[in-house]
């Protein structure tokens, strides 16, 4: 199958999904979209198809007072630059200098708070897709159970930094990128948790602050808690 063939096939999903979640959505306080976004459905239209996922796991990043924001101290850089500017913008980086990870900006424009997307549950209309990428089994919650892990999923890396999941988010566009809705009643009635943000240790007293969020028994969250 070509590769426009395989995007003309993968489309009924996005559609099937829905259209993306309107710009005040992140324009508020990033704790509050962090733990928000549990629940709702990260979709990515690349070149092979269509790979979406629930979001199960997020973290809060608020610059430039939280030392374990990469806007600590007024930091701004090249990298960083997507966190000062409008809600609803993605922000990529690199872990370790070699997997992606995928940020929303929230807030108000100059304010560089980001929500980290830590982990998700696939959706099993792209699972196929999802597991040709990560080259394993369907069962393995490795799958998307990490912020790397879920960008490699996805077909996500740098070329996305600083696309807007607001505009040009149609559920019919062979480049889609946006954040939807739970799709049902059950999917807006999960039960969330929360703990302290994972492997920050380098920020002091910022490492204790409850800013990590997660959908409770989820056998996608990354690590422990999960219940």
């Amino acid at each position: 199958m070509s590769e426009a063939l395989g995007v003309a096939a993968s489309l009924p999903l996005a559609a099937a999904i829905g259209g993306a979640l309107p710009r005040s959505f992140y324009e508020r306080s990033v704790l509050v979209v962090a733990r928000e976004l549990i629940g709702k459905t990260l979709v990515h239209c690349g070149p092979d198809g269509v790979a979406a996922g629930r979001i199960v796991e997020t973290e809060a990043y608020r610059g430039p007072e939280d030392l374990a924001a990469h806007s600590a101290a007024g930091r701004r850089t090249k990298r960083n630059e997507a966190m000062w500017g409008s809600a609803g913008r993605v922000y990529m980086f690199l872990l370790y200098g070699v997997h992606w990870a995928f940020n929303v900006v929230t807030g108000t424009v100059g304010q560089p708070h980001a929500v980290l997307i830590r982990a998700l549950e696939p959706c099993s209309s792209s699972l196929s897709l999802m597991c040709r990428r990560r080259a394993m089994g369907p069962q393995k919650r490795e799958l998307t159970n990490g912020p790397g892990k879920l960008c490699a999923a996805l077909g996500l890396d740098g070329s996305r930094y600083g696309h807007d999941l607001c505009e040009n988010a149609k559920s019919n566009a062979a480049d889609a990128l946006y954040i939807a809705p739970p799709q049902d009643a059950e999917e807006t009635s999960v039960t969330v948790g929360r703990s302290p943000r994972i492997n920050i240790d380098y920020s002091g007293v910022w490492a204790a602050k409850p800013w990590r969020f997660y959908e409770r028994g989820n056998r996608y969250v990354s690590v422990k808690p999960r219940d």
